[in-house]
């Protein structure tokens, strides 16, 4: 049984205590009589104890005085022994009074402790007199209380920064009646996803539709953080779906706590939730994801506490320790995850005023820059102690992949004015095309992948991103190559579209290889999986949206529509084990990236062009639209990397 704590010099007690359940019987709601004596005599010996510690303690007057009245002033003290009155030193008047005041404050300090102690004597009495569900009342009470003063302090307004020039955030509505059809069916899907994440997962981060339940990985940690909610938040508003945007601000507001003792991927959240929240934000203007977004950032930042500034992969968001993935190249940071954080940390320095996002990012971009490069490529993992690489394995797929992206796009996203970021992108682009991208014997132009030395003729659906990305940064490129990158977007869009119609579902696999004659088809059974992933999609938008190709169009309706056929259940969307087999089995999981990505690039698909313009919006990795920053409007422009 715990006792109350007392605080003996100040009378007041502390919010009220958990007793525990222990000390209260089920079959009861008060204590038993021998409980309470046994309390109170606790209580009794504690504050005999203080008054003993108290009266035994050395004379502590005799070394320091409490105060000193008017009349005890230092005066002059003169010395008349030699016969003039020369200064001879200081006298301290109204010594006689000393002993008789100590005594006074000794008995007004006894009886001030006395009184404070009956005080909370009987307030201990009271307590006990009260029943389990009172006293449980109280207790979460002063915890609701300590719960909305941390929020207040949390919740701290943000300086006043004036908003980009948002353009096409609401329109798109197509006039051909088909594609108005295809785009409405698209966003029926989304509703089908959202409404069964509300119903059966609310709250938590992901939704088994199977199961009926909340789902969850380590990427998230151990807390229920409603990644889907976040990460849908933007695609429910371009979708007109704001009766459903409101409930996830509602969530949000209300729900969304950072202060957990939960260690999270930097890199997952950075781009689910800072991008999300950033992106929510600036599509509706509510001040709330601005916050929260800020409130998270802070959380991260004790991850880039490295010898090398090269932050952990993981950070526990209350206790600040951050780490490695325990299978990543002898405790190295991943290319991919510490490469993927410039566009949000950009947007969260322009909305706060304050440099350490950015200059954390910078920091890492100076570091890779004094690098060397194997055959110019970047080798997949860092080292964040030792600022050496690992094991010299570079892909554009997993590992790789979002850092090449996120060069392009940090020069995009400052109004095309960051130019040392596009030439390290092309720079890479130049060692990638010359050492990683071939033609197989049946003309498909695919992306291998580097292992020590050696290319391995094997793609995954990550990688398929890079269609997009080629398009996305062919203007802008050296030597007049706009049309030979746009070229290469094309053919690679064309060999992730032909992963899928060689299956029996016309979903891609996880990965598939060009050896012999195998050409664009998965080998292994663990690479045969699809989990709704996006990149095939988004690489069909970005060609859509620069060479309006309808064959794109016509691709995207198809994986919709299989998507629809063989993932959709009554209680969601899930992806499926084998996409070469007729009858697959599910997985159960419906990924928070389907609706933020997988569904937002289909909407946008058969969307017209004036919704989210290329030319006002660039779209982090987890397709988060953040606008771009003009150099009229931010306040990085200082930063030698604006100018």
């Amino acid at each position: 049984m715990t006792t109350p704590a007392l605080l003996p010099l100040s009378g007041r007690r502390l919010p009220p205590l958990n007793l525990g359940a222990s000390a209260f019987p089920h079959h009861r709601a008060t204590l038993r009589l021998s409980e309470k004596f046994i309390l109170l005599l606790i209580l009794s010996a504690f504050i005999t104890l203080c008054f003993g510690a108290f009266f035994f303690l050395p004379d502590s007057s005799k070394h320091k005085r409490f105060d000193l009245g008017l009349e005890d002033v230092l005066i002059p003290h003169v010395d008349t022994s030699k016969g003039d009155k020369n200064l001879g030193g200081f006298l301290i008047h109204g010594q006689g009074h000393d002993e008789h005041r100590h005594r006074e404050e000794e008995e007004r300090l006894r009886n001030k402790i006395r009184a404070d102690h009956e005080k909370a004597l009987e307030e201990a009495k009271e307590k006990l007199k009260k029943s389990r569900d009172e006293i449980q009342a109280e207790i979460q009470t002063e915890k609701n209380k300590v719960v909305q003063e941390l929020k207040r302090k949390d919740s701290k307004p943000l300086p006043p920064v004036p908003l980009p020039n948002l353009i096409g955030i609401n329109s798109g509505e197509p006039a051909d009646p088909d594609i108005r059809e295809k785009r409405n069916k698209v966003k029926e899907m989304m509703k089908h996803a959202w409404d069964n994440y509300r119903q059966y997962g609310w709250g938590h981060n992901e939704l088994k539709p199977i199961a009926r339940k909340g789902h969850s990985t380590n990427i998230f940690g151990n807390s229920q953080m409603g990644a889907t909610i976040v990460d849908a938040l933007d695609t429910l508003y371009i979708m007109g779906l704001h009766d459903e945007f409101r409930e996830g601000q509602e969530w949000i507001d209300k729900n969304l706590d950072f202060s957990v003792n939960s260690e999270v991927s930097v890199f997952e959240v950075n781009i689910r939730f800072i991008g999300g929240l950033l992106a929510a934000y600036y599509l509706s203007g509510q001040e709330v994801f601005k916050i929260k977004a800020v409130q998270l950032a802070g959380k991260l930042l004790p991850a880039f506490n490295t010898p090398t500034g090269i932050p952990w992969a993981m950070v526990n968001l209350k206790s600040g320790v951050g780490r490695n993935w325990g299978w990543a190249s002898a405790g190295s940071s991943i290319l991919a995850e510490f490469g993927t954080l410039h566009m949000e940390f950009v947007h969260l320095s322009y909305l706060t005023g304050d440099p350490v996002y950015y200059n954390k990012v910078m920091h890492i971009r100076k570091l890779l820059q004094k690098m060397d490069r194997p055959n110019g490529l970047y080798p997949n993992y860092l080292n964040p102690r030792t600022g050496r690489w690992g094991q010299h394995h570079t892909s554009v797929g997993g590992l790789g992949d979002s850092f090449y992206e996120y060069l392009l796009k940090a020069w995009l996203m400052s109004d095309k004015m960051d130019t040392e970021a596009r030439k390290m992108y092309d720079d890479a682009i130049e060692a990638i095309e010359k050492h990683l991208i071939r033609k197989s014997n049946g003309g498909l132009t695919f992306i291998g992948e580097w292992k020590n030395g050696h290319l391995e003729r094997k793609m995954g659906h990550l990688t398929c991103f890079a269609g997009g990305m080629f398009a996305l940064g062919a203007d802008g490129s050296r030597d007049d190559k706009a049309g030979h990158y746009l070229q290469l977007g094309a053919e690679i869009a064309h060999t992730c579209h032909e992963s899928y119609d060689r299956t029996a579902l016309k979903l891609g696999p996880e990965a598939f290889k060009f050896d012999g004659g195998v050409e664009a088809v998965a080998v292994r059974q663990n690479e045969k999986y699809y989990i709704l992933r996006p990149e095939v999609i988004e690489t069909y938008w970005y060609m859509w949206r620069f060479t309006h190709d309808p064959k794109y169009r016509q691709w995207g309706w198809e994986a919709t529509q299989a998507i629809d056929k063989y993932c959709r259940v009554s209680g969601g969307f899930s992806g499926v084990k084998d996409v070469y087999s007729s009858s697959p089995t599910y997985d159960d999981v419906q990924q928070s990236f389907f609706l933020a990505e997988t569904l937002k690039y289909l909407y946008l698909l058969f969307s017209n062009d004036d919704l989210l313009p290329l030319d006002n919006w660039v779209f982090n990795t987890e397709a988060h639209p953040l606008p771009i920053l003009h150099l009229a409007n931010t306040t990085l422009a200082g930063n030698p990397a604006y100018r």
